[in-house]
């Protein structure tokens, strides 16, 4: 591993020096071999040792929860702002698409940085620990400016591109540029969020994200409807509210860091720009911000695909895509403990762990899929008509869940893999499949099968369930290859 030797047993104790009583010897303040080891709490726990199924879900169940309140923080805007009228909801889905592309680029950093911090963390290095830590915090704020910069300057021209009427245009730029020059919240919580996972709690992050989105919901309609001593202010109340929350979250965040609250303690006073590691995070992340825009971008054609069918067509798609997502859920969840599982075990030289740790994410994954997927294809019309009752879109939905459900094991060998790959920072070889799958074959297929003997959608549903099985099946390959197990960061 670049950046320090192995980190050798301590005498009388662990790998971190702990005695047989769980006391934390003095000693561990000192440098050991050229480098200051991490002080761990006895209460905290070791996710390079123990039960890997335990590590497994003291990562997963937290991040579940905090998945489902990232969502929630874009659903809340939307139903307040819903009773604005369609110009409302219509300028702050248009500025959703630019926030999209920002969660592209951030996903990226977020790998980099989680793969950097699990390593050094599982290696016991205190001193690379920090520095990736503040290079990914002085990362993360240099997109800010530039974010900032770019909505002050282009919100107007940016919701004009995009077709919007005058109306929309009216109430979203000033939506934009209070998101776009408030960005800073969303980057800095974010990347803080990612590094306590990396370091083995995901548990903080999720009471922090609860907190910053009961903050939204209280908010969202004291600003938009103006209730008691609150200004009346619509759209941009919306927005106000969003960076309000994530703003205090970030704070909390930063407290969190620099008070040692978590497993760790970054001090100001050590902050310095490492330029190395600034590149090796934007090296690593890179191929996970294309495989970001890949995903979008096929996601758009395949949009522009389906609605050549028309709007029932179109309907039963965007069902179909929120069903998915929730399944998708735990998944993002597991793999990104095994993430962090694969990056601290590869720390401690423990790489058959690493690999095991996320096999063992994978077959939870999939032993989910597999009941879900079963429900889907016997019971489909029920959860068809939780978004729509209409008939045709009913049966056309039925099509959808059946034919993608069969292929759902595939799809969790293709999260969990891809993520735990990405956790020993190779992001290049999910980013290959990806491409592959996505652009190179279901794109395709998307436009050839629907053409033969009149399958019409579900052509497409067929070339998304071919597409999704040959992406697990790449995704796995490369795993079991092993390549990422000697990945230098």
């Amino acid at each position: 591993m670049a950046g320090g030797a192995k980190i050798q047993a301590l005498p009388n104790g662990d790998r971190f020096g702990r005695t047989k009583g769980g006391e934390w010897p003095e000693y561990l303040n000192q440098k050991v071999g050229g480098k200051r080891p991490i002080k761990k709490r006895p209460s905290k726990h070791d996710l390079t040792t123990g039960k890997i199924s335990k590590n497994v879900w003291i990562l997963a169940w937290p991040m579940v929860i905090g998945n489902l309140l990232q969502n929630l923080f874009n659903i809340v805007d939307m139903i307040f702002v819903g009773r604005l009228g369609p110009d409302a909801i219509a300028a702050v889905a248009m500025s959703g698409i630019y926030m999209m592309v920002v969660w592209t680029f951030l996903a990226g950093v977020s790998m980099g940085t989680g793969a950097m911090v699990s390593r050094f963390y599982g290696a016991g290095d205190e001193k690379q620990t920090i520095d990736v830590i503040y290079q990914s915090l002085f990362l993360g704020a240099v997109i800010a400016v530039l974010l900032a910069f770019l909505g002050l300057f282009f919100a107007e021209p940016s919701l004009r591109l995009l077709g919007a009427a005058p109306a929309v245009v009216r109430l979203g730029v000033p939506y934009l540029k209070i998101v776009f020059l408030g960005s800073f919240t969303l980057i800095l919580f974010f990347l803080v969020s990612a590094i306590l996972r990396a370091i083995g709690d995901a548990l903080t992050p999720m009471k922090v994200w609860s907190l910053a989105t009961i903050i939204n919901i209280v908010l969202d309609p004291l600003l938009i409807f103006g209730i008691g001593p609150f200004p009346k202010l619509g759209v941009i109340g919306a927005a106000v509210a969003t960076v309000t929350g994530q703003g205090i979250g970030m704070v909390i965040g930063f407290w969190i860091l620099f008070e040692g609250k978590s497993f760790i303690r970054v001090r100001l006073k050590e902050f310095h720009l490492h330029f190395e590691y600034i590149w090796r995070i934007i090296r690593i992340a890179i191929p996970g911000s294309v495989q970001g825009g890949v995903r979008s971008l096929a996601g758009l054609i395949l949009m522009r695909i389906v609605a050549a069918y028309g709007t029932i067509a179109v309907a039963a798609y965007g069902i179909g895509l929120r069903v998915m997502l929730i399944v998708m859920m735990p998944g993002w969840a597991l793999g990104t403990a095994a993430a962090t599982l694969v990056g601290q075990n590869l720390g401690a030289h423990k790489p058959d762990r690493a690999e095991k740790s996320a096999w063992t994410a994978a077959g939870y994954y999939i032993l989910f899929v597999v009941v879900v997927g079963l429900l889907f294809v016997i019971f489909p019309e029920p959860v068809i008509q939780l978004f729509n009752a209409d008939p045709k879109v009913v049966a056309t939905g039925i099509r959808y869940l059946r034919i993608t459900a069969i292929t759902y094991p595939f799809l969790a060998l293709g999260i969990t893999m891809g993520m735990s790959q990405s956790g020993a920072g190779d992001t290049a070889s999910p980013m290959i499949v990806i491409a592959l799958s996505m652009l190179g074959i279901q794109i395709p297929l998307a436009l050839y099968l629907p053409r033969l003997d009149g399958l019409g959608t579900d052509g497409i549903w067929l070339a998304i369930a071919i597409a999704l099985t040959i992406q697990g099946i790449l995704m796995t390959y490369f795993f079991s290859r092993g390549k990422w197990k000697f990945k230098k960061v």
